[in-house]
């Protein structure tokens, strides 16, 4: 399926004109108020749209890789509504908001493949609101393993900590709980 909809995403951007952009790890792509004018289509890397909370912690609303659209419902706004960064070497592919809007509005099918993208991206951001909405670490990092199948390399565990909404050392403390504990989470 993802890699389906990562096609006919690409079939929306074809033929339109546009140019690569490429993003070093922990460089802003774009920051909260900022005018919209572009699209990204995430190529290689990963970009985590991201709004910073009254402590300073930043919350991942959105962690585009590549095949995904970075923040969609912009293609609909003025400006931005969040933060994007970065999180690795990234390179997107952009055009024109306006473009796109008219091709949406143009052509039927293209509406179709829109509509089911923002029914994927609905559903998924219904999941990581249950996740963030469970009370304990233990909780949040078991649902998040569900969800994406296992724990990526020990250097991106930061990563999931903002991810599931928890501090970097609360996450750490619960890896670090005698063996076996995380093979129950799974």
């Amino acid at each position: 399926m993802i890699m389906i909809m990562s096609q006919e995403l690409d079939s929306l951007f074809k033929g339109l004109p546009g140019r690569k952009c490429a993003f070093g790890a922990g460089s802003t792509v774009f920051t909260h108020g900022d005018p919209v004018r572009l699209v990204h289509f995430v190529r290689e890397g990963a970009i985590h749209l991201e709004r910073r909370q009254e402590n300073g912690a930043a919350l991942i609303l959105q962690r585009a890789c590549p095949g995904a659209i970075l923040a969609e419902a912009s293609v609909y706004s003025g400006r931005y509504h969040c933060d994007a960064r970065a999180e690795i070497d990234s390179v997107t592919w952009t055009v024109a908001r306006r473009d796109l809007r008219r091709r949406l509005e143009e052509g039927p099918g293209d509406g179709l493949i829109w509509a089911r993208h923002l029914a994927t991206e609905v559903q998924r951001a219904r999941l990581h609101a249950e996740i963030l909405s469970l009370k304990t670490v233990r909780g949040r990092l078991s649902a998040w393993i569900a969800w994406n199948g296992e724990l990526p390399e020990k250097g991106q565990w930061r990563r999931v900590a903002d991810e599931i909404g928890v501090r970097a050392e609360a996450l750490y403390r619960e890896l670090a709980k005698p063996k076996g504990t995380l093979e129950r989470l799974r």
